[in-house]
Order: structure tokens, then C-alpha cells, then sequence
């Protein structure tokens, strides 16, 4: 299984992007990962939340297919523990499904053709972090549950 995950805009912070890396070079010795940026819309001052969301919900569309297991993150999703996420990682594993699709909207959230494609949504919690911070912190909770599946270290029980 391929992890797939869809990030709208950039990381603009040369911090984050460094420690999203690192993850994400961790989590490429436990499974295929890809992460794909979709550029940020240009001109969005003419457009209202709507519109936005929906010119961002094509660009994400366009990189789901059909068999694509699609998980949005989304602020009223299911929240899982650490332990949890891995068993959820476990079961997507286990259904021999090719690609699992995480999707980072961008600043108004998904628009309805999105949410149609989507499996599941998955919040990592309550409060509001900035997208760029969304993606270090899921990056490094997929390293954590790969090494929770291993029984390795990393996660102290």
C-alpha cells in the first residue's frame, strides 16, 4: 500500500519543512509515502470561501482515483491515540487496498464534491493548528504508528 498525502499550499517555514522531512524519511523505510503539494490558488481576493473551496476541491480531486481509500482531516473527524492510528494503519494494511489518501485542505476546508469522495475523516484534535503544523504533526504520527506495528522504541508505552 502507497500512503498518499495531499497538502494545499506550500510550507512556507523552513523549520517545519526541515522536521517534516526528517519524518518523512523515517517513514519511507516502513512503507511507499508520497506527499504531493497542490499550489496555492492565485488571485483567491475575488473569491468568496465557496469558490475557493471548490477550485481547491478539484486540484484535489484530480489526485484521488477510484480505488483510493480517502481520509480528510478534517476538525470534526474521528480522533484516534497513538495506538489507535496504528491499528487503523493495521487495517488498511491488512484490506491489500493500493493507495491510502490523506488530505490537508486548505484555509476554509473541503468543498461538498470533496467530502462526497472521502472514507473518513480523522481529526488530530480539537484545537486549531496551522496547516503547515497539520502535516509535521500527521507525518510524524504515521512514523509513530509504523513503529507502535514493530513494537520498536519509539513510542513509550
Amino acid at each position: 500500500m502507497t500512503i498518499k498525502l495531499l497538502c494545499v499550499g506550500k510550507t512556507d517555514e523552513s523549520h517545519l519543512k526541515a522536521l517534516i522531512d526528517k519524518y518523512v524519511k523515517r517513514l519511507e523505510h516502513y512503507n511507499r509515502f508520497e506527499m504531493v503539494i497542490i499550489p496555492d490558488l492565485k488571485n483567491t481576493k475575488s473569491l468568496d470561501p465557496a469558490q475557493q473551496k471548490e477550485r481547491e476541491g478539484k486540484e484535489i480531486l484530480a489526485q484521488i482515483a477510484p480505488s483510493d481509500f480517502v481520509v480528510l482531516l478534517d476538525e470534526k473527524g474521528k480522533q484516534f491515540s497513538s495506538e489507535d492510528f496504528a491499528q487503523f494503519l493495521q487495517k488498511r494494511l491488512n484490506s491489500g487496498m493500493k493507495q491510502l489518501v490523506l488530505v490537508i485542505g486548505g484555509p476554509y476546508g473541503f468543498s461538498p464534491e470533496v467530502y462526497q469522495h472521502a472514507h473518513q475523516k480523522l481529526s488530530l484534535s480539537k484545537m486549531t493548528f496551522s496547516h503547515q503544523m497539520v502535516r509535521l504533526f500527521l507525518v510524524e504520527q504515521l512514523y509513530r504508528g509504523f513503529s507502535i506495528l514493530r513494537n520498536e522504541p519509539y513510542h513509550h508505552r
